[in-house]
């Protein structure tokens, strides 16, 4: 029997993660059994059956991690690269998020050496900090990329970068990723 869908989502404005809630995944109306997510920053989502995961990104990253043996995978969405551990630590920071996604994953059976990244999401949004290489959203797919090599986990491909938002859909069991700009 394979484990349910999981997940944690921030509870509050503080996304503190031991009062982390559930996210409810709701059946698609078409009867296909595919779980339908819509993630928050600050969230993430790991599931073993078939699911649909929706987010919109900005500066924010979405890492999503797929096992092509198992067919489950999961997705996150951070807001910033690091919790320096000051506060509560959170899905909303990078090396919390990723971290979290990899467990999720490896507690559901995966091993992490069939594990594959995808990288989504970093633009600059802000037409005034756009002369800076170092804004936001590029610390964001930085600390991803360097996270993901030292896991050992390969990023098979990306939609990093530029001025321009974007959405993204995310397969749980096939690992596909559609995005649109926005």
């Amino acid at each position: 029997m394979r484990p349910r869908a999981t997940s944690r989502a921030s509870a509050g404005l503080e996304g503190r993660l031991e009062d982390a809630d559930e996210l409810t995944a709701a059946a698609n109306p078409e009867g296909s059994g595919r779980c339908s997510v819509y993630l928050l920053p600050g969230q993430l989502f790991a599931s073993s059956e078939p699911s649909t995961v929706t987010t919109i990104l900005g500066s924010c990253v979405a890492v999503c991690v797929w096992d092509p043996v198992l067919k489950i995978g999961g997705v996150n969405h951070y807001l910033l690269p690091y919790w320096v551990g000051n506060g509560h630590s959170s899905g909303r920071f990078g090396n919390v998020a990723i971290k979290l996604l990899i467990d999720k994953l490896l507690a559901f059976g995966s091993k992490k050496r069939n594990l594959q990244a995808k990288l989504f999401g970093g633009a600059c949004v802000l037409e005034a900090m756009r002369d800076r290489e170092d804004h936001l959203g590029m610390k964001n797919i930085r600390v991803a990329r360097k996270l993901l090599e030292e896991e050992g986990i390969p990023v098979i491909s990306d939609d990093v970068g530029g001025s321009h938002g974007r959405k993204l859909i995310f397969h749980t069991d096939a690992g596909s990723a559609l995005v649109r700009h926005l």
